[in-house]
């Protein structure tokens, strides 16, 4: 469902990463505030009230457009895409930047938490059915480098509405964080709520 806002969103993620990393002297600094200045000018001349979150398609779909991992126009979004499998592993390729840093060259481990969160949601979720987190543990192995990562989760098994499912970060190979929670899928009647 694009509608032309990847480049914007990318080009902002740039400048997220080049906000934190530069080393300009302060006359380029407000240069630079003012190009953003008015570009907040442009964007800013027609708004929606509220929420983003998710919007359907003209085809029905509907599709996250500002979720903070996968959302297609949220630019602090890493973002995710999330591949399923026969098998039913759900994985992504991600590349972490110094947004994203909690100690020094590392990923910060709330970040860690909330894409596991996110990617063992993922193995509960049906269509038209989500699944919302009942519980998660987390287990840091090691400390995660900043730069490029994989994430994986299966599930262990279901009961009922609930799945229990493990996952975990990898880093050149290494586990880095282990996970593993339970994932409920509201009543039918309830889903709308």
């Amino acid at each position: 469902m694009n509608d032309g806002h990847e480049p914007l969103t990318e080009s902002v993620r740039s400048l997220i990463d080049a906000v934190i990393r530069t080393e300009v002297d302060p006359e380029k600094i407000a240069a630079a505030h003012a190009h953003v200045a008015a570009a907040l000018d442009i964007l800013g001349e027609q708004m929606m009230p509220g929420a983003y979150g998710v919007r359907a398609a003209p085809d029905g779909r509907r599709a996250p457009r500002g979720n903070v991992l996968i959302g297609e126009r949220n630019a602090i979004a890493p973002p995710l895409i999330v591949d399923r499998d026969e098998a039913g592993l759900v994985s992504t390729e991600v590349d972490l930047g110094a947004a994203y840093e909690g100690p020094v060259g590392h990923v910060h481990g709330g970040v860690c938490s909330l894409i596991l969160d996110h990617l063992l949601g993922a193995t509960a979720h049906r269509p038209d059915r989500p699944a919302f987190t009942g519980t998660l543990q987390l287990r840091y192995v090691r400390p995660t480098p900043l730069g490029p990562l994989r994430a994986e989760a299966w599930v262990e098994h279901e009961d009922g509405r609930k799945t229990y499912a493990r996952g975990r970060i990898l880093s050149a190979g290494q586990t880095t964080v282990e996970a593993q929670g339970v994932f409920i899928r509201p009543r039918a009647d309830r889903s709308a709520d």
